[in-house]
């Protein structure tokens, strides 16, 4: 079981999650964080750290967001296919996350 990262990270990007990452599997694209899943080691340190709760572990994340384990695990097929794949959900599900204040 790797962690993923949702909807909510969505052009906010905020990397309190990165800080914490013992192993550095979490990388940036164009408009999300994403957590490689080659690299993950399952230690949940991320989980509480995202202040838009947008990281759960892979068997806890809410239906709504499957389209997001694809996500992740694209990490390993390159940046242009996380921000393509994140582009296209974005697009079809109207994603507007306002900035973090």
């Amino acid at each position: 079981m790797t962690y993923i990262i949702s909807e909510p990270c969505i052009d906010i990007k905020d990397k309190s999650c990165v800080d914490v990452c013992p192993v550095d599997c979490i990388h940036e694209a164009g408009r999300i964080l994403v957590i490689d899943p080659e690299e993950c080691i399952d230690c949940g340190a991320c989980e509480p750290e995202c202040p838009v709760e947008a990281i759960f572990p892979e068997d806890a994340l809410p239906d709504k967001w499957n389209a997001f384990v694809e996500i992740n695990y694209a990490y390993g097929k390159g940046i242009a296919v996380v921000d393509e794949l994140t582009e296209k959900y974005a697009t079809e599900n109207n994603v507007q996350n306002p900035p973090l204040a």
